[in-house]
């Protein structure tokens, strides 16, 4: 199995970590799935 590491740094007073969490959530499973975007 292939292995991606992904980090996200964001400044904590413009986004909460909780959002930028979900960000990179919806970066895994766009990756993992990429049919879904073009489908």
């Amino acid at each position: 199995a292939s292995v991606m590491d992904i980090c996200l740094s964001v400044d904590h007073r413009a986004i909460d970590g909780a959002v930028g969490a979900l960000l990179l959530k919806s970066i895994k499973e766009n990756l993992e799935n990429p049919i879904v975007l073009v489908a």
